[in-house]
């Protein structure tokens, strides 16, 4: 029998077994990164590393979503058309102005963590969270982002979950971790509470004002917040996830049923000048913090039996009806 040895072997015999061993190397790779990849849940996509590339369907002002976890965008025009994927996972996703913000899971070895950056997918913030993140939003001009996660339980439904509230300012550099050292103002009085949680914050234009839910002694309160004054004033029962509209004159926010989170929750609309609540033409169980659209309409997401979520939108009056908008899809968040 003829013996072989490595050293033996010529050059070009070792180029060829170079090159086969790099083509089969490169195709396990490539496989690997198909299956990988996210996929949304509906229509065609593009997928990137960075920003959604708006290469796909209409222009136009466009809708950021999740999609199976991952940010995503369709055209508002279009919103069952063509998604655009990233590469990003979140929780929840939010973005205004120039400014794209992720509660990302938690990993292997680290915890949750709130990211920022630009529409450029360049980093500008990372903040550490201890919880289950649960609400984010970001101010109309881009500077403020809020975020809650649950410290305590995972639902709003009973009474025994707490919550903590952080504000970040991306321009001036305050970080606030929580809002329970506010000092209240409840139907006109001091007062002070050691149940007190918050959760759902919405910024003014001004990027100081803004209101959130207090839960404190079986209520839960929109209140009116006074970022550098750090206080709160209530200003209505049974409010809970509010979303200031693009006018500044509305509140668009989840009802509990007959005032019980156990039966669920609706739809509506509360008018900052008169503090009355108009119902909206949905019928089912609402938990989301809504999103406005526009002047008209608000958008948020339901889920179905079988635990998927589809965003929805009704008008604002309590006109109408609600109509499917974007399947298999939560997070909405409306961007120019």
């Amino acid at each position: 029998m003829t013996s072989f040895s490595p050293g033996r072997l010529g050059l070009r015999a070792k180029f060829a077994v170079i090159a086969v061993a790099a083509l089969l190397l490169g195709g396990v790779a490539v496989g690997y990164t198909l299956r990988s990849t996210p996929e949304p849940s509906t229509g065609p996509a593009v997928t990137s590393d960075g920003p959604e590339r708006r290469t796909t369907g209409p222009g136009g002002p466009r809708l950021m979503v999740l999609s199976n976890g991952v940010r995503s965008s369709v055209a508002l025009r279009d919103p069952a058309g063509p998604r655009e994927v990233s590469s990003q996972r979140c929780e929840r996703v939010y973005a205004a102005a120039d400014t794209v913000a992720c509660l990302a899971p938690a990993g292997a070895l680290e915890g949750p963590k709130l990211l920022v950056s630009d529409r450029h997918a360049r980093a500008r913030e990372s903040v550490r969270l201890t919880g289950i993140p649960n609400r984010l939003r970001v101010s109309a001009s881009g500077r403020m982002v809020s975020w809650t996660v649950f410290v305590g339980g995972d639902s709003y439904a009973g009474s025994s979950f707490s919550t903590r509230t952080g504000i970040l300012d991306t321009e001036g550099g305050l970080r606030l971790d929580t809002l329970e050292d506010f000092r209240i103002t409840r139907e006109g009085k001091p007062y002070r509470a050691a149940d007190a949680n918050y959760w759902g914050v919405t910024f003014a234009a001004d990027d100081n004002r803004f209101y959130a839910t207090l839960s404190t002694d079986g209520h839960r309160y929109l209140v009116e917040g006074d970022l550098a004054a750090r206080t709160v004033r209530t200003l209505a029962d049974n409010v809970e996830c509010p979303s200031l509209s693009p006018d500044g004159d509305r509140i668009a926010f989840k009802q509990a049923v007959d005032g019980d989170p156990a039966k669920g929750w609706r739809p509506a609309v509360l008018d900052l000048a008169t503090l009355e609540t108009s119902r909206l033409a949905e019928h089912r169980s609402m938990d989301d913090q809504p999103v406005w659209l526009d002047d008209r309409t608000i958008a948020y997401a339901l889920q179905r039996p079988d635990g998927v979520n589809d965003v929805w939108s009704v008008p604002a009056d309590g006109s109408g009806a609600a109509r499917l908008l974007v399947p298999q899809a939560n997070s909405p968040a409306p961007v120019a």
